[in-house]
């Protein structure tokens, strides 16, 4: 399994661009249902912080998000939306207990 976590920070006044964006990704994913991805988005306390999590049941292969148009038009102007840019960093998973969206609590 592949998990990928991204960090960014936007500017005060995309913020809410920003999260229009990331609301289309997720409309154009509950259409399309890609095979294997499990993907979160979180907008921190701040208003202007987001952080993504993606999950893949495999290790090769490519992302099913970079075949979403949403989540195409959501980089587009990632960087003139942030203030600080994404920063990338791999997951291993330890240990969750009733994560975000599990189909174990539902």
């Amino acid at each position: 399994m592949r998990q990928v976590m991204v960090r960014y920070k936007v500017k005060p006044d995309r913020a809410a661009e920003n999260e229009e964006l990331v609301r289309a990704v997720y409309a154009e994913l509950e259409r399309t249902r890609p095979a294997g991805l499990r993907y979160a988005t979180f907008q921190l306390q701040d208003g202007v912080s987001f952080v993504h999590i993606s999950s893949l049941e495999t290790d090769e292969g490519r992302n099913p998000l970079t075949e979403v148009e949403a989540f195409a038009r959501f980089q587009e102007g990632i960087g003139d939306r942030c203030d600080e840019a994404p920063t990338v960093a791999q997951l291993r998973e330890i240990g969750s207990f009733r994560f975000h969206g599990d189909e174990s609590v539902r």
